[in-house]
């Protein structure tokens, strides 16, 4: 296992998060991630970047206000919605495939109310600038997000590019897009099916959680595949950013396999 045990604690602690810096995959339609080094050793015997970036890139939280008018930003975020207990579980899906409520249901652990939900479908494997990683993956449907809404999460994440279905986005068919032109008429060759009736709401499941307050992350990897149908503390620490509607995120999973781990009183 690719873990790091704190000599303190006990606590194994796994990383949820892909690698971000140049070159990371960006969504079609957007630029991709500037880096320069305005200060540089060799001149100065200093290092410091310069970025220039859409802050929908890699591992990511996404704040209510990046769907809902008058929502939450990043740094309105209640810090528990941050930190806690919560599930990993593995729903595989292939191309264009949709995460429904029957799906969650049906996965272990079971989902607990006020769990933080880490749902992996294996397209975090796929994680690349590739017309499959951003046109086929699959995402919630609407009566997913609303079950969750119903389990009271505090945070929800995925593995793939966005909480839901391609064809739900500005991706197809929908306000601003279709920004991949040929996604619908893929879509359509390959399951038979007519992508305006299947996914005619535009971000559906992201309006519902995020209407109820609950952050998401997208674009989960690092070692998650580790904790796959199991139970583990979460925490993501987004920047404290007003008005921001999402940022990069380092998300993490802490596990004790000894049980004896308790947080300091803060006392002496």
């Amino acid at each position: 296992m690719s873990f790091v045990t704190d000599p303190y604690s006990g606590l194994q602690l796994l990383e949820l998060s892909h690698v971000w810096g140049h070159g990371v995959p960006s969504y079609p339609g957007q630029a991709d991630v500037k880096m320069f080094r305005g200060v540089k050793h060799a001149q100065h015997g200093v290092l410091a970047w310069k970025v220039n970036t859409v802050m929908h890139t890699g591992t990511h939280m996404n704040a209510p206000l990046h769907m809902i008018q008058r929502g939450a930003d990043l740094s309105a975020i209640p810090e528990e919605r941050l930190f806690g207990n919560g599930v990993v579980l593995s729903i595989p899906k292939g191309s264009y495939e949709v995460i429904t409520a029957q799906d969650l249901e049906g996965a272990t652990p079971k989902v607990r109310q006020g769990d933080i939900v880490v749902i992996v479908t294996g397209w975090h494997h796929k994680y690349s600038d590739s017309l499959e990683y951003y046109g086929e993956s699959p995402g919630l449907a609407k009566d997913a997000a609303e079950w969750l809404v119903k389990k009271e999460c505090k945070l929800v994440a995925i593995d793939t590019q966005q909480i839901d279905h391609p064809l739900a986005t500005s991706l197809g068919p929908h306000r601003g897009g279709p920004t991949m032109r040929r996604l619908a008429g893929e879509y359509q060759t390959a399951t038979g099916l007519d992508p305006k009736k299947e996914h005619g709401a535009w971000n559906v499941a992201h309006k519902t959680l995020l209407s109820a307050g609950i952050p998401t992350i997208e674009q989960v990897g690092g070692d998650v595949d580790l904790l796959l149908e199991k139970r583990a503390t979460f925490v993501a620490m987004p920047w404290k950013f007003e008005h921001g509607d999402a940022c990069p995120v380092r998300f993490v999973a802490m596990i004790d396999p000894a049980g004896n781990c308790r947080i300091d009183s803060g006392n002496e």
